[in-house]
């Protein structure tokens, strides 16, 4: 039974993104296979990070945890590059897979699989802090040089590696996101109403935006088109998520604009409230400048609600022709997007079964499978 080793700190470590990418995608891959043993490695989680229940359990399934924190181990791994290989705590492997950019030292001559999500801090440095940048790009082209393959989110992401950093391009396959079968519109009062009150949303109606609060989702350009919106209708600006990082001005924005009370920040959102929340909404919108997939446009659309969504990078591929796709630095075509589909019900009926249509192409039992066929080439 060959020995596949898996980096899932993310899984344990980070709530939405790339956390919640590694979980879906983990336990699919665990459902879909009883042939591969998977020995599950992460770093030790603070209190405060700790995800429950991440990690999936089955007979073929180990799990085995580093008695450090990711900062500490990183630091040992990345800055000093000490050896210390990550079989020390897994045991013997066949192949190593690494979710999230950077591949730990590994002894043997195992096959490795690193995933890349985005080039967006080559693309956008400045929505980054300096520190942040400086490390990326030192670490993730030397990750990417020493796996043996790499999986890219969408072929927006497998271009850049190919035009940015030379990545030979049979070296790269997309490996596509899906959407959790519980993204689906809820309808029960009960559940609408409670998560209405746990995340003080009151009773007005709501465009919704859902991400990290950073430069690279473009909220203070949403805020600004919000703003004439305001003046006409009862919708309330709602965005969802955590705060990264450089998110000052984007705060201040809101005051700029005289919005206190009309644009609600409302923190990280745990996965169990995020169907009632997008079945809430009238409107889903996401002005990112850039991004590696856009999971939560699949989200919206599954949850049966109308998607304005920026053009740019991969949101196309995502999209398809079910979401209204707009230039991110156009902030006037926002406005009078948002405006027209607000007044318009039988265009956002139409756009929410072209969204059915467009989420149930994205399934994680599919990435699963063809995560598999990956492994078996290089096993």
């Amino acid at each position: 039974m060959p020995r596949i080793g898996i980096d899932v700190t993310a899984a344990v470590t980070q709530g939405g993104g790339i956390g919640r990418y590694t979980r879906e995608l983990v336990q699919a891959l665990i459902q879909a296979d009883q042939n591969n043993q998977y020995r599950l490695f992460h770093a030790r989680p603070a209190a405060m990070q700790h995800v429950p229940d991440a990690i999936p359990h089955a007979p073929n399934v180990t799990h085995h945890q580093s008695a450090l924190n990711s900062r500490w181990l990183y630091r040992l791994w990345f800055r000093l590059r000490l050896p210390l290989p990550v079989q020390w705590w897994t045991g013997k492997l066949d192949l190593f897979h690494s979710p999230d950019f950077v591949l730990p030292p590994m002894s043997g001559r195992i096959p490795s699989l690193l995933t890349v999500h985005d080039l967006s801090f080559v693309h956008y440095p400045e929505t980054f802090t300096p520190a942040l940048v400086s490390y990326l790009n030192r670490v993730v082209p030397r990750s990417v040089r020493r796996a043996t393959h790499i999986l890219a989110d969408s072929q927006a992401t497998r271009q850049d590696l190919i035009q940015l950093w030379d990545v030979p391009k049979e070296k790269i396959t997309v490996l596509l996101s899906g959407v959790h079968e519980r993204f689906q519109p809820v309808t029960e009062e009960q559940t609408l109403a409670a998560v209405r009150k746990k995340y003080d949303l009151g009773v007005a109606p709501y465009l919704l935006s859902l991400s990290t609060i950073h430069p690279r989702k473009n909220y203070q350009m949403l805020i600004r088109a919000f703003r004439p919106l305001a003046d006409r209708f009862p919708h309330n600006l709602v965005i969802g998520g955590g705060k990264g990082w450089l998110y000052e001005d984007v705060f201040a924005e809101v005051e700029q604009q005289g919005l206190a009370g009309r644009v609600l920040f409302i923190g990280f959102v745990d996965d169990a409230d995020l169907p009632a929340l997008y079945s809430e909404a009238s409107l889903f919108v996401f002005p990112s400048l850039y991004e590696g997939f856009g999971l939560p446009l699949l989200e919206a659309m599954a949850c049966g609600v109308p998607v304005v969504s920026s053009n740019a990078s991969s949101l196309p591929e995502v999209a398809g022709k079910a979401a209204r796709l707009l230039n991110p630095e156009v902030q006037h075509q926002w406005t009078r997007t948002i405006n027209d589909l607000l007044i318009d019900s039988k265009a956002r009926v139409k756009m929410i079964a072209a969204g059915y249509r467009q989420a149930r192409v994205f399934t994680w039992e599919r990435a699963a499978v063809k995560l598999l066929e990956v492994y078996d080439n290089l096993l």
